[in-house]
C-alpha cells in the first residue's frame, strides 16, 4: 500500500486502533515504510507523534512498540472526554459558523432518518462525524485537538455498544444542535454532558484484564455502568 507521506501518522493510528498493530507489538521502520510505500524519514517522524500522543512507546532494548494503556488509563480517557465535550458544545454555541451548522443539522438529519428507518449500519460514522464537527466549532484549535485525540484513544481502548433506542439518542444530538443555534452555552453543556454519561455507559473495555468484578469501567468519581445506549 503506497500513501503519501504527510498521511503516514495517520494511517499507522488507524491500524493500530483497528488492532492490525496488537497493543505491545514492535513497530519496526523498515517494516512500516515498505507497508505503507514510503521511506523511513516519515515513518520515523510519524513514531514520534504517535509517541508524544500515547500511542507508540520506546522500550529499551526492543525500540518503537504499541503502548498497553491500563484500564485506568482508559477510565480516565473516557472521564477527560466527559469534561471535556460539554465545554467544547459550550464555546461552540458562541462562536460556531454558518456552515458549522449546516454541516451539523444536516448530520442530525440524516441521523435521524437512519434511526426511525432501523438502518444502524450508518449512525456510528454519522455520530463520529456529529461530533467532530462540533468541536471544530468550537472555535480552538487545541481543544479540538485534544477531543479528535480523545476520540481515537477511546476508539481504541473500547467497544461500543448500539443505543437500545437510536431515535432517542439522534433526538439527543438534534437539541445540541438546536442550542448551538440558539447561542445558549449552557443549554449546549448540559445536553451534551447527558448524552455524554450515556453514550460513557455502552463502552466496553477492549483491554485484555476486561472490567473489573462488577462489570463496571471506573473512574476516579464513580463507576460507569457497561450497559447501556451510546451516541
Amino acid at each position: 500500500m503506497r500513501i503519501p507521506a504527510h498521511s503516514v501518522c495517520t494511517a499507522i493510528r488507524d491500524d493500530i486502533v483497528a488492532g492490525v498493530h496488537p497493543r505491545g507489538s514492535r513497530l519496526t521502520e523498515e517494516v512500516l515504510a515498505r507497508r505503507y510505500g514510503v521511506s523511513r524519514v516519515p515513518v520515523r517522524e510519524a513514531l514520534r507523534t504517535l509517541e508524544a500522543e500515547g500511542f507508540v512507546v520506546t522500550r529499551r532494548h526492543a525500540g518503537a512498540c504499541v503502548a498497553e494503556p491500563t484500564e485506568r488509563e482508559a477510565a480516565d480517557l473516557l472521564e477527560m472526554r466527559m469534561l471535556l465535550e460539554p465545554l467544547g458544545a459550550s464555546r461552540a454555541a458562541q462562536r460556531r459558523t454558518e456552515a458549522h451548522l449546516k454541516v451539523l443539522r444536516g448530520l442530525v438529519r440524516l441521523g435521524q432518518e437512519r434511526a426511525r428507518r432501523g438502518s444502524s449500519e450508518d449512525l456510528r460514522s454519522l455520530g463520529g462525524w456529529f461530533h467532530e464537527t462540533l468541536a471544530q466549532a468550537c472555535g480552538s484549535s487545541s481543544l479540538t485537538s485534544m477531543l479528535t485525540q480523545l476520540r481515537h484513544k477511546i476508539a481504541w481502548m473500547y467497544t461500543v455498544e448500539a443505543p437500545p433506542s437510536p431515535v432517542e439518542s439522534w433526538a439527543e444530538h438534534g437539541a445540541i444542535v438546536d442550542a448551538v443555534a440558539r447561542g445558549d452555552g449552557e443549554r449546549a453543556r448540559a445536553i451534551t454532558a447527558l448524552h455524554g454519561e450515556r453514550a460513557a455507559a455502552a463502552h466496553r473495555l477492549r483491554l485484555s484484564g476486561g472490567p473489573d468484578r462488577t462489570g463496571r469501567v471506573r473512574t476516579s468519581q464513580r463507576a460507569v455502568n457497561m450497559s447501556g445506549p451510546r451516541h
